[in-house]
């Protein structure tokens, strides 16, 4: 069972992350469950939800020590990287967070989510860089392909016309890590 938290400010699409994953993951046979949580302000106030993804019946929805924490921005990772279980994962957004995380018990992956958001024609992207990063350093998760559908459910019909950007977004965070 992996217990996630997608964390950032409001706007950066950390809901919609948390969303396609669990999209994508209940396409495979997972068991799932997402959890939003927003801050006061919504765009540009924090925000964050809780993915549970699992082989078995999910007994809590709630994720007070996650396995695996993606943060798209310096506040996020100032909040949640201590709350990662020993052994887990941090996804990080090095392209604006400035500081390197302290945790030497968990495994770390800086990935430039705006700067690879960017090169491919975006600036709102920053999240399906992060997706990327995620699917590759956990595969079991969700597969690209699942993913890919995931776009096509779990965003709106009107936004589909983004949807080549961020396959494009996600494939090439995907294959920034070796």
């Amino acid at each position: 069972m992996e217990k996630i938290i997608f964390a950032g400010f409001g706007g950066q699409g950390v809901i919609s992350a948390g969303k396609l994953l669990a999209i994508a993951s209940m396409r495979e046979g997972k068991e799932v469950s997402h959890i939003p949580s927003y801050g006061a302000e919504m765009r540009g106030g924090t925000a964050n939800c809780a993915v549970v993804v699992s082989d078995d019946e999910i007994a809590s929805a709630i994720v007070h020590k996650p396995t695996i924490c993606i943060v798209l921005n310096e506040p996020s990772l100032d909040k949640f990287e201590s709350l990662i279980e020993s052994g887990g994962i941090l996804i990080y957004n090095s392209s604006i967070i400035n500081r390197k995380p302290q945790r030497e018990d968990i495994k770390i992956y800086s990935i430039p989510c705006n700067d690879i958001s960017e090169h491919n024609g975006s600036i709102r992207a920053a999240n399906m860089a992060a997706l990327g990063a995620l699917l590759k350093v956990k595969p079991e998760l969700a597969t690209m392909e699942s993913m890919k559908m995931a776009l096509v459910e779990g965003i709106s019909e009107r936004n589909h016309k983004f949807n080549p950007t961020n396959i494009k977004v996600m494939e090439e965070a995907y294959s920034y890590l070796k």
